[in-house]
């Protein structure tokens, strides 16, 4: 087994297309072919489930992509550690990063970035943040920007960007409009646009109505803040989002309404803790030992620009 296949076939389960893949590491459809043919018989077993239409990873397949990108990912940050010690930055640096996210200029920290390491590549993936916390963990980024990160389920490092209130936005003629703050049980029956469940908007606001106790339908999902806004503006339904979210250009002229606080020991009796729910980013990181020489420079700019 050589590390030239295992990219390969990195490239095809990432890609789902053999003429994308064979694209991305610059070699011919047909090299490619044969080079995942040549594993797979190495393996005995396929590793990818293949029709006309589409190309999907077996069991065997998802079982070896695993430790695919670890060793690859193993490979890498040797090759930069050497680099580091030479006094050089080479390489690849893999960046994810959650739409819109708070606290952070990803644009103009990875031009810094460019500036100061010329020689090193850049790779950007926008995903949400659960695909992006299991990039970090198995070595396909090297660093992730995201948001409503399960701590007690992370082991790598995590650094906080930003905190801010979430809040209800409704269309000018919504019946909450008028309102400075409503209350959870005047949301029921309302139908709400929302993120994907992988996406750290979403993961704050059904964290929120759990732990109010209240339930909601989610009608319509999507995948982008601009289509979820412009939703809300055609009275589609009503969005719990970060309150960044309201001073984008295309919220304008819409209602922001606050929420009561919900008490995080509901039931518990007076007393009790009560926080208004909350929206948190996060730079995900693997642990120390594991961090890439171009993940520790992104880092430091990023430390520089907030400092400055």
């Amino acid at each position: 087994m050589e590390l030239r296949q295992l990219e390969h076939f990195v490239a095809v389960a990432e890609e789902r297309h053999f003429t994308r893949a064979a694209e991305r590491v610059a070699v011919s459809q047909s090299g490619l072919s044969a080079s995942v043919r040549a594993l797979e018989q190495e393996l005995r077993t396929p590793l990818f489930s293949r029709t006309t239409r589409s190309v999907r990873l077996t069991e065997a397949g998802r079982a070896l992509l695993v430790e695919a990108e670890r060793t690859l990912a193993g490979v890498r940050a040797a090759r930069e550690a050497v680099d580091a010690v030479r006094g050089l930055l080479r390489g690849t640096l893999s960046v994810g990063v959650e739409q819109c996210v708070a606290g952070l200029r990803l644009p103009r920290l990875l031009a810094a970035f460019r500036r100061a390491h010329p020689h090193m590549d850049i790779r950007l993936r926008q995903e949400g943040t659960a695909r992006l916390v299991d990039g970090v963990a198995g070595g396909r980024l090297d660093i992730a920007f995201a948001a409503t990160v399960d701590r007690a389920g992370w082991r790598g490092e995590l650094v906080p960007l930003a905190r801010e209130p979430m809040v209800l936005l409704c269309a000018p003629g919504h019946r909450l409009a008028g309102a400075d703050r409503a209350g959870w049980a005047e949301l029921a029956g309302e139908p709400f646009i929302d993120f994907h469940p992988d996406f750290g908007p979403r993961r704050a606001a059904d964290a929120a109505f759990t732990a109010a106790g209240a339930r909601r339908t989610v009608a319509l999902e999507v995948t982008d803040v601009h289509s979820l806004l412009e939703l809300v503006q055609e009275q589609l339904g009503i969005a719990l989002v970060p309150h960044h979210f309201s001073r984008k250009p295309e919220a304008g002229g819409l209602a922001v309404v606050r929420l009561d606080a919900v008490d995080e020991a509901r039931g518990a009796g007076e007393g009790c803790a009560a926080r208004v729910p909350y929206y948190e980013s996060a730079v995900v990181l693997p642990e120390a030992r594991a961090m890439s020489p171009g993940a520790r420079a992104l880092m430091a700019l990023l430390r520089e620009e907030r400092e400055g």
